[in-house]
């Protein structure tokens, strides 16, 4: 029964994000619709045609109605064929499978560094909460929430590729052949992306494990006489594994708004940069599928986030 109860919530709440996917995905045909100018003449610059821009437009579908566009666009989505680009011909598949790697790559060594420093940071300013120490932490991590990447990225690469000289100001990924190579290469945009996210995550860590700090039964084990070490690792972790699990999903989210920053800033060639670049010279078919992989990516860890929540917290499943 509990399983069967688990199991329908979590189906409700995978097929409510496939109806949010969809509905992203006619605001993101719209977005590329309401764009200005002739997407055939600016591909083709302004020496082309007028029979060429007609041919065009006809295999673009531009003089189709929009809804039918729509339909024809939603339904190479799903299928799996996402065209090709309209800048050089390559399918747009092909281009994103090429960068994708990349951007995986920059999220997991973000993750990497980020999850272990945030934790960290939240558990013991919960644990000494209150203290000088949890003032500090708690008034870095305001500041460093309220600072934008752009401007972290632009300080790191003025003091440390520019004044000092460590690190360079490009992510040029030919020159991560060795460990070394590799942390130069990834040392400013994971820093960058690092910088936010720690400061959300550790705020997020420290409210759901304060909670769980006050609860009766860690009262209980205080007065038995148990040992901090253990009243934290033994009663109190475990039932904020829940809650933590969810702000760390949710502070991950982050990093699908931050990463197009730091791949425009340090020349970084991943999706991101892909898509800014797309944007640029109007390839419509690119513009439409990194947008959808973006969005999917971030209802997926929403997702990730809602199916701990409902496993960790049996009030959301007997609701």
């Amino acid at each position: 029964m509990r399983n069967r109860v688990i199991l329908r919530l979590i189906g409700a709440r995978i097929g409510a994000n496939l109806l949010l996917l969809l509905a992203i995905s006619l605001l993101v045909f719209l977005g590329t619709e309401l764009l200005p100018g002739n997407v055939a003449e600016i591909v083709l610059g302004q020496g082309a045609t007028p029979a060429a821009v007609a041919a065009l437009s006809a295999a673009m579908h531009l003089n189709q109605p929009a809804p039918l566009r729509y339909l024809l666009w939603l339904g190479g989505l799903v299928s799996g064929h996402l065209g090709h680009s309209l800048v050089n011909g390559d399918s747009v598949a092909s281009l994103i499978a090429s960068r994708l790697p990349n951007s995986l790559l920059l999220a997991g060594l973000t993750a990497l560094v980020s999850v272990p420093v945030a934790l960290a940071l939240g558990i013991t300013a919960a644990v000494w909460r209150g203290t000088l120490y949890d003032r500090i932490v708690n008034v870095l991590t305001v500041a460093s929430v309220s600072v934008p990447e752009f401007l972290v990225a632009t300080l790191a690469v003025l003091v440390f590729a520019v004044r000092l000289h460590w690190l360079p100001a490009l992510a040029y990924l030919g020159a991560a052949d060795s460990l070394g190579g590799l942390f130069r290469v990834f040392a400013l945009p994971v820093m960058t992306l690092s910088f936010a996210i720690v400061a959300q995550m550790a705020r997020m860590t420290r409210a759901a494990l304060v909670n769980t700090l006050e609860s009766s039964y860690v009262e209980m084990a205080v007065l038995k006489g148990a040992r901090p070490a253990r009243v934290v690792l033994r009663h109190a972790l475990p039932n904020a594994i829940g809650p933590i699990a969810n702000a760390i999903a949710l502070s991950l989210s982050f990093l699908l708004g931050g990463i197009i920053i730091v791949e425009t800033i340090f020349d970084y060639p991943g999706l991101a940069r892909l898509m800014v670049d797309a944007v640029s010279t109007r390839d419509m078919p690119l513009i439409q599928a990194c947008a959808m992989l973006f969005c999917a990516f971030y209802l997926l860890l929403v997702l990730i986030a809602d199916i701990a929540a409902i496993l960790s917290n049996p009030r959301l499943r007997f609701r």
